[in-house]
């Protein structure tokens, strides 16, 4: 494969995103209405999203084409390094080469910038005044904070309850990009102030935080609605990671037999892992793709696929995906951007087919496996980030075993600068492991739409 056809700049940059519907064996079931239960059209989605933004979630073309203000925007940290992990691999005692791909670097500190940018640019040229959005651990409102600064938006945030109070200084980097951040649920909406008269204790779920942003940009005719990862358009725009590795990992004269990325509503695993996947389906070169989730919200590996909506209160679309249903409301783990009901339907689709694997890994395993890269490898990887290497240092250590020298890639998806309270409350031996009792799960799994189930 020619990878310099995806690039526009000698520095590296991809000139297309890759969208992997033009490969896949078996196309994607519709979204279906959330009144109607009946297949949507761009119509529906209007009022949420720019026409372009909706053009690219039901694209067939494998290349779309990246506008040129996005990349002028890119280039302020793409492309991003790609590291070989060797004090890692010296003190594994492994014969595998472990390969992370730095997505840290990015002004908001994680991946999330790759869609932000995109989406705050096809708003502006539609004529939004505003985005509304949700975000968990912070880093998706961070980066839609930081890209309407770029483009002279107004931005509003409801925050998770529960990473609100976790992370302070999350919520403090969003204002001073100019957002405003709410803690969700809130009684700044009809869903928020219902939540709440459930149960005002409420921490509060992506689930919820999602209704009521969706809830408070149907309301405005100026405002729209971001979504930071889950749908076709936000997988798509993440996938110039994958493309650049591509690049980096023929520079390095390697090829990755292993690819890991941490799972939660799929956006920074669907950007490494795509672009890879489909030259495995072009039959261009094999490679074994591993999703890592919680084991305290296990969509993948013990959800179900099927139709659910993706917000609390049944405000958006239908969607056809590994779920643990829409009420499920996940425990306080610290890597709240991986606290989502439901896997990205793209990813769900391609887990349904076996294209990739999943596995669910508990809190303290992947804070032990934070640590150890830190203290070799030099940085601070986000608790979500944590999960991949994790999983990159089972698949190292199996490969000690047996004596295989595979290579290994990752993605360290952003830093955990924000999250020193989570690495403080692990040291002092604050945190614990949470295993989803299987009669919770089943309750939430009796709540599902009967479509498609």
């Amino acid at each position: 494969m020619n990878t310099k056809k995806y690039l526009l700049t000698e520095n590296g940059i991809p000139k297309h995103w890759y969208n992997i519907a033009a490969d896949l064996p078996t196309p994607m079931v519709p979204p279906l209405h959330p009144g109607t239960k009946q297949p949507i059209g761009p119509d529906d989605l209007a009022p949420l999203f720019p026409m372009p933004l909706i053009m690219q979630e039901v694209s067939q073309e494998r290349n779309i084409e990246i506008p040129a203000d996005v990349i002028d925007a890119y280039r302020q940290w793409r492309p991003t390094p790609l590291f070989r992990a060797h004090r890692l691999e010296k003190e594994l005692g492994t014969p595998a080469r472990i390969y992370y791909k730095y997505e840290g670097s990015s002004p908001a500190g994680s991946h999330k910038p790759n869609t932000a940018i995109p989406q705050a640019y096809y708003n502006k040229q539609e004529g939004t005044k505003r985005l509304t959005t949700e975000t968990g651990a912070g880093q998706w409102g961070s980066a839609l904070s930081f890209a309407c600064a770029y483009f002279g938006l107004e931005c509003k945030v409801f925050m998770v309850k529960v990473s609100f109070q976790q992370k302070p200084y999350r919520h403090g980097l969003m204002q001073t990009y100019g957002a405003k951040v709410t803690p969700s649920p809130s009684n700044e909406t009809h869903a928020g102030r219902a939540i709440l008269a459930e149960n005002p204790d409420s921490l509060g779920s992506l689930g919820i935080a999602i209704s009521e942003a969706v809830e408070m940009a149907a309301q405005d005719p100026e405002a729209k609605y971001a979504l930071g990862s889950v749908l076709n358009h936000v997988l798509l725009h993440q996938t110039v990671i994958g493309l650049e590795t591509i690049e980096q990992m023929q520079q390095a004269d390697d090829y990755p037999d292993v690819i890991i990325g941490c799972a939660g509503g799929g956006s920074n695993f669907a950007g490494i892992a795509f672009p890879f996947i489909g030259r495995k389906l072009r039959g261009e070169q094999d490679v074994r793709v591993i999703a890592i989730e919680p084991a305290a919200c296990p969509t993948l590996t013990k959800g179900h696929f099927t139709y659910d909506f993706g917000d609390t209160k049944h405000l958006t679309p239908l969607v056809k995906m590994y779920t643990l249903g829409s009420t499920f409301v996940p425990l306080g783990i610290h890597a709240g951007g991986l606290r989502y009901h439901g896997m990205a339907p793209m990813v769900s689709h391609i887990a349904h087919l076996g294209l990739i694997e999943a596995k669910a890994i508990h809190q303290l395993n992947t804070f032990a496996a934070g640590v150890q890269f830190a203290r070799t490898e030099g940085i601070l990887p986000a608790p979500e980030a944590n999960h991949a290497i994790a999983g990159a240092i089972q698949e190292a250590l199996h490969c000690k075993e047996t004596g295989e020298s595979k290579s290994i890639l990752f993605n360290l998806s952003g830093h955990g600068h924000f999250d020193l309270q989570a690495y403080m409350d692990y040291h002092a031996d604050k945190l614990q492991d949470y295993e989803y009792p299987e009669e919770e799960i089943a309750m939430a799994l009796a709540g599902l739409p009967s479509i498609g189930a």
